[in-house]
């Protein structure tokens, strides 16, 4: 039996879809769980509608996605951790807590899952992907610094951020070049040579 999708079903299609599934299939499930309806004439045109209008909300979901992947892409997460003198963390650092910590630094809550799989277990800087199925595939760069190095770190890294904006600040500010002019008073350089010899 031929069905327009009213919804996205696994392994069958996405709404607005026109699919040929077995007729128990459609008459028990999809129709009466309005997932599904007939694919006569009438519902036809209205798939196209449907269809229409699926576009339009693809096409806004991308343009937000890329919009969030440009706010995320590049922020810098700290963690420290317990690690072993080699270097080997005791745990790691889960997608769940970089989620946290980019909730907590730019209010962007993201699904954990989106984030890379790969599991952080080493100190150092490590370079983090998030998957937003947009064009731009935005980086993280998570920083695991041992536990008892951490307070230290950040207030070294406090003290560059506030440096760098003491500079930004001052080279912002006009230019403003001082020329003496010469006074009455005050001998010309020849004047001052002549009256000495």
């Amino acid at each position: 039996m031929k069905v327009i999708l009213l919804a996205d079903v696994y392994k069958h299609g996405v709404a607005g879809e026109i699919v040929d599934v077995a007729d128990g299939f459609a008459r028990n499930w999809l129709i009466p769980k309005k997932l599904a309806s007939k694919a006569t004439p009438g519902a036809l045109k209205q798939a196209e509608a449907l269809r229409a209008k699926a576009a339009e909300r693809r096409s806004q979901l991308d343009e937000r996605l890329n919009m969030l992947a440009r706010q995320i892409d590049g922020v810098e997460l700290h963690f420290g951790r317990r690690a072993s003198p080699t270097g080997k963390l005791f745990g790691s650092v889960t997608t769940s807590e970089i989620a946290d910590a980019l909730n907590k630094k730019t209010g962007i809550d993201i699904n954990r899952r989106r984030i890379s799989q790969t599991t952080l277990r080493e100190i150092g800087t490590h370079m983090v992907p998030v998957r937003l199925g947009s064009e731009i595939s935005p980086m993280l760069k998570v920083t695991i610094i041992r536990e008892e190095d951490f307070a230290r770190y950040m207030s070294n890294l406090n003290t560059q951020a506030a440096v760098a904006a003491e500079a930004e600040a001052i080279a912002d500010e006009p230019v403003v070049e001082a020329v003496a002019e010469g006074s009455a008073d005050q001998p010309e350089w020849g004047e001052d040579a002549a009256a000495t010899s």
